[in-house]
């Protein structure tokens, strides 16, 4: 029984140690098939069809220049009225109202203004009279000291007593200039023709000096404040053209550089330019404060040029995939001025030859080294 046993645990033991051997003779033999087939992989090149509309070429074109402009339209000349003298106010324009230049807009009550006029226009025909009996007692005074009967420090008293009384006067007639003035200002015009933009103050309230009533602006003439950072404001000049869109009007509208602001706003460091709209043809249609967007026109440069979609920008430094005896080389390019040229957004670049096949962006990103082949397309 023993025997028995000792023969059949050597048996097993046998065939465990065959099956370990069969495996790990497989186990090698589908590692080197995996090493095979990975080095043929590796031998055989993939190659990327391209059709015509994939590729483009470095060209010498002309672009046309331009510059986004963003901002409100502001009209050119307002008006903010203000009170000049205290009092209750009589006011019937209201927002929408049409006034020309000069036209009376409001009043304040002038009862106080009146009676200082009165006043000052008396004060003054006192001192009139002061004059006229000055002018009298010098004259007698002449007339005795030439007869001998007075001094000549008599009539130099009688002539200071009529300068002081026409100096009295004159300062009367300046309190009569004053009194004018005030009645004056109870009487609120519009120094522009315009349109009544914002009614400020109610009609009946007591209102105080420098109180704002009413702004009036002239839509008839209106521009365009863009903000531009510092580096593109060196490209802006007086007198440069612009195609501009408002919010809200489907027409454009032509636009012309009219002033540049000489300083940086605080904070931002932003300048802002001035931008004349030709509304000849629907004046009616803008309004202060509209958004509005546009293209200025910088001029045109001659340079070697890409569409800006084949340029890419996922390396340290700007690169194009050029094709080049059938395989894609990166190269890397410095960029320089952008335009426009028949429609499509371009960029000038440096460090590929003239008429060089490039790889549009919508490719993608192809490993350089890679084949690639055109084909026709469908």
């Amino acid at each position: 029984m023993k025997s028995w046993i000792k023969w059949t645990t050597a048996a097993l033991v046998l065939v465990l140690l065959s099956a370990g051997i069969v495996r790990t003779l497989l186990a090698r033999k589908n590692k080197q098939a995996a090493l095979a087939a990975q080095q043929t992989a590796q031998k055989t090149e993939v190659s990327v069809a391209l059709t015509a509309a994939d590729v483009v070429s470095a060209q010498m074109l002309e672009l046309t220049q331009s510059l986004a402009l963003t901002g409100p339209v502001q009209a050119v000349h307002s008006v903010m009225i203000k009170a000049r003298t205290p009092g209750e106010l009589r006011l019937t324009l209201r927002e929408g109202d049409t006034v020309k230049a000069g036209q009376i807009v409001a009043h304040v009550d002038a009862t106080d203004a009146q009676a200082r006029l009165h006043q000052a226009k008396q004060q003054a025909q006192a001192a009139q009279a002061q004059v006229d009996m000055a002018q009298r007692s010098h004259n007698n005074n002449l007339a005795l000291l030439a007869q001998g009967f007075i001094s000549s420090t008599a009539l130099q008293n009688s002539q200071a007593t009529f300068n002081a009384a026409l100096a009295n006067l004159a300062a009367a007639q300046a309190g009569v200039d004053l009194a004018v003035k005030a009645m004056d200002d109870t009487v609120l015009r519009s120094p522009i023709a315009g349109t009544v933009s914002q009614r400020l103050a109610q009609n009946g309230e007591r209102v105080a000096v420098e109180s704002r009533i009413l702004e009036i602006v002239d839509i008839s003439q209106l521009e365009m404040e863009a903000t531009l950072n510092a580096a593109d404001s060196v490209w802006v000049k007086v007198g440069q053209t612009a195609v501009v869109h408002v919010e809200g009007i489907s027409n454009p509208f032509m636009a012309k550089v009219a002033r540049i602001n000489p300083s940086t706003s605080t904070g931002s460091r932003a300048v802002l330019v001035y931008l004349t709209l030709n509304t000849q043809d629907s004046p009616a249609h803008l309004r202060q404060g509209l958004f509005a967007q546009g293209d200025l026109h910088l001029g045109t440069v001659r340079t070697l040029a890409s569409p800006l979609s084949a340029v890419r920008t996922d390396k340290a430094q700007p690169y194009v995939q050029v094709i080049a005896q059938g395989r894609v080389l990166h190269q890397t390019v410095t960029l320089r001025e952008r335009g426009v040229a028949n429609g499509q957004l371009m960029v000038g670049i440096t460090g590929v030859p003239e008429g060089a096949v490039l790889i549009d962006g919508t490719v993608g990103t192809l490993r350089a080294g890679t084949q690639v082949q055109t084909v026709p397309s469908k």
